[in-house]
């Protein structure tokens, strides 16, 4: 079946740069990481310069000849923007869209109206869940907090009661559900089906998201009851606006590449003939390049021009979405560059020989590689390019289910226990007033119970798929 894949990994077979034991190779990688975690925590360098280092210096420490490693590293470099950097570019510009034009407004204000008392929770969780669909997490943590704060103000609720649900929605749709930066790069690194990704990581997301969600804000509501900060409540973006786009049309847009995506894995699960008409068709309209672009074009309309927006302001819009994702791009091209050294340096072979005397399933151990580099680094998108790089090689001979699993393991992994070395956990900390114990109590342990339930349901999906 095909795949995002654009030839990621051209060197994956290739001989290793090195001819290093396993000994020194496994010391290489720790020392690797160990640079990249310094350099992000003590020293508070950009990960993007923390990961380039990191790479060079694991080339090093394994015995590779420099300029080998450098073209390692701007080959891994290259390839992941190259796979993903597009997609990233058009989620960041409908995301915009959603936002500017009241869209995102629109959805939240339409569920609020109907949901009450203790539907409530459920209620944010299912507006973090459809909005986060688009948008980077930090993003939409800035676009849910006044609705969040409003509600728990409004409605007398406790915060945590509401706010848990709305940052489980966000955290599982990005760390679980691509057009997501690390599900992506996850997907390009292990060659695996993304619509079939996209179809089983809504099945793990759905309980996931419950449990973490309403069910755990119950006890987080308990632990830390505070109110709503009142400085914290800003002006929402479309306050500003004489209309916007209705309900409907605003979920639809946000579901269209979904719901593409989903269309070509269903159909070539069913049809599975390369030849046949309708999948070369679905195989256009569903690839993820494809489904976000139309997405992108139809919200244009749909929601820019139903906004009053003219065509000046439309390509301000589009203009200023492109300049936040220049960060996460780089990020994202560095981690592929520092996957790609792993890769050449012969890191995927060494875990190959160490775990086929194992009895550890494949996908345990590509959870526990993401939840190590999680805890290390504090980036989810960190800690998911690096284990997909480290544990691509175990994808080999996998099924397209089980790839897809692969990615997901890794997903949940990348979000075990968010702590101070995460961007993440101040923004939540600072939005909600709380103290770095609250913010632990509650955020930390909701992301933990995230990761463990997420793998839980993926051990599950493995014994039937």
């Amino acid at each position: 079946m095909p795949s995002l894949s654009v030839e990621v990994l051209a060197a994956d077979a290739a001989e290793p740069i090195t001819s290093a034991g396993n000994a020194q190779l496994g010391i290489a990688v720790l020392a690797g990481i160990a640079v990249i975690v310094l350099l992000i925590t003590k020293f508070k360098l950009h990960a993007f310069l923390a990961l380039t280092i990191g790479s060079l210096a694991l080339g090093a420490f394994a015995g590779a000849p420099l300029a080998d490693t450098i073209k390692s590293f701007t080959t891994g470099l290259g390839n992941t923007v190259a796979g993903v950097g597009v997609l990233i570019a058009l989620g960041a510009i409908l995301g915009k869209l959603l936002a500017d034009s009241g869209g995102a407004d629109q959805i939240v204000d339409t569920i609020l109206a109907k949901a009450s008392g203790r539907a409530m929770p459920w209620a944010m969780v299912l507006i973090a869940s459809v909005i986060g669909l688009p948008l980077f997490f930090e993003v939409g943590i800035v676009l849910l907090i006044p609705v969040v704060l409003m509600v728990a103000k409004r409605g007398n609720y406790s915060l945590m009661r509401i706010g848990i649900p709305a940052l489980a929605g966000l955290s599982v749709m990005h760390g679980l559900i691509p057009p997501h930066p690390g599900p992506l790069v996850a997907i390009d690194a292990v060659g695996a089906n993304l619509g079939v990704t996209l179809a089983l990581g809504l099945v793990v997301a759905i309980p996931t998201v419950i449990i973490a969600g309403p069910v755990f804000s119950r006890y987080a509501a308990r632990w830390v009851d505070i109110p709503a900060p009142e400085n914290m409540i800003p002006a929402r973006p479309s306050e500003d606006l004489e209309k916007r786009p209705g309900f409907g049309v605003t979920v639809a847009t946000v579901m269209l590449p979904v719901v593409l995506m989903l269309v070509k894995a269903l159909v070539d699960i069913v049809v599975d003939d390369p030849e046949n008409g309708v999948q070369k068709v679905t195989d256009v309209i569903g690839s993820p390049l494809i489904a976000l672009l139309a997405a992108v074009l139809v919200g244009l309309f749909t929601l820019g021009r139903a906004a009053g927006f003219t065509k000046e302001r439309l390509s301000s819009t589009v203009e200023k979405s492109l300049a936040p994702i220049a960060g996460i791009l780089l990020i994202v091209g560095a981690g592929g560059g520092f996957k790609q050294t792993l890769i050449d340096i012969g890191v995927g072979q060494m875990i190959l020989d160490f775990s086929k005397d194992w009895s550890i399933p494949a996908l345990l151990l590509a959870w526990l590689i993401a939840v190590a580099i999680r805890l290390a680094t504090g980036s989810a998108t960190v800690a998911t390019i690096s284990a997909a790089g480290l544990v691509a090689p175990l994808a080999e001979g996998m099924s397209t289910s089980e790839t897809a699993l692969l990615v997901l393991a890794i997903g949940a992994g990348s979000l075990f226990f968010s702590h101070v070395n995460d961007a993440g956990f101040w923004l939540v900390k600072e939005y909600f007033g709380m103290t770095v114990g609250q913010t632990i109590k509650t955020w930390s342990v909701m992301e933990t119970i995230i990761s463990v339930v997420g793998i839980v349901f993926v051990l599950l999906l493995s014994l039937v798929l």
